[in-house]
């Protein structure tokens, strides 16, 4: 597209992140996409370099592939100062567990329940039936598996704390949003100072898991319900919302963004997703943005 005349037209660079990155493919790459410049940048966990008013050109995403880089094509003038609010998805995306199936391999029940969370990630069943059915599984749990499983088991994805800094540092506001539990959501939000959290609430009596979650559940619609929410309070004259997410059920959220980030996620989210970071750490979001 021409920009109309006294417009300046808009550019766009390249960013490529990976574990580390060869000399080589980062020349290939340049010359491929006819970039005019390259910027090293401080990755965090990854390698990772800026190509300057660069082509978007189809074979760049084969050629990034084939040498296992993540690769996303940004407007030049993306700053990070512009992000207002970020949401993220809990499990599989801030930490690297499934919380519920963790939960349920306590008693020794994981393969039941984790097919049930692969199938709903997939968006083969619907995410509440899929809640439905695992938690009703768990029926009788005494609570303090909870506890073993946040302290055992439960841990952050790489780069996530480095991430949530990132973007704190230049005043965005921070949401966790998740189908998973309020027992979770609740001391992450105490220890990574998330600005708001949102999940389900395990129905408890005794000391022990009833088998149900109490009314309303929160499903995808609600995820990007809340992240709307936080647009109208935090972003109301315009700025940056971004979503990061990883299974079906973060689409809605996804789409409500205007920057969304499939991370280490599901074919079908990566396809819907502005971009996909499936090599990196969290942290490599913050890359996208000079």
């Amino acid at each position: 597209m021409i920009a109309p005349a006294g417009v300046k037209a808009a550019t766009t660079d390249l960013v490529l992140q990976a574990p580390a990155i060869g000399a080589a493919d980062i020349a290939k790459i340049a010359e491929l996409a006819d970039a005019q410049g390259i910027r090293v940048l401080d990755g965090g966990m990854q390698q990772a370099f800026r190509l300057l008013r660069a082509n978007p050109h189809a074979g760049v995403a084969l050629l990034c592939a084939k040498a296992g880089i993540d690769s996303a094509f940004v407007p030049s003038d993306l700053k990070r100062d512009r992000v207002r609010v970020v949401a993220m998805d809990m499990d599989s995306t801030l930490i690297t567990i499934e919380c519920i199936d963790e939960i349920a391999d306590i008693v020794g029940i994981k393969p039941e329940v984790a097919a049930i969370t692969a199938s709903a990630m997939r968006g083969e069943i619907d995410f509440s039936e899929s809640l439905a059915r695992r938690v009703a599984l768990l029926a009788g749990l005494p609570v303090t598996a909870l506890e073993r499983v946040y302290v055992e088991r439960l841990e952050l994805s790489p780069g996530a704390e480095r991430l949530l800094a990132g973007f704190k540092a230049v005043g965005a506001k921070t949401l966790l949003v998740s189908g998973g539990f309020t027992f979770f959501t609740d001391r992450l939000k105490a220890r990574l100072d998330f600005d708001e959290t949102a999940s389900n609430t395990l129905e408890i009596a005794n000391g022990k898991l009833t088998g149900r979650v109490l009314p309303p559940v929160l499903d995808g619609e609600t995820k990007a319900a809340r992240l709307s929410a936080m647009r109208q309070r935090h972003a109301p004259e315009g700025g940056i919302v971004i979503a990061i997410g990883d299974g079906a059920n973060d689409l809605p959220m996804l789409g409500a963004a205007d920057i969304s980030i499939a991370y280490h996620a599901k074919p079908l989210v990566r396809a819907q997703a502005t971009h996909a970071i499936d090599r990196c750490g969290l942290d490599a979001v913050l890359n996208l943005f000079a």
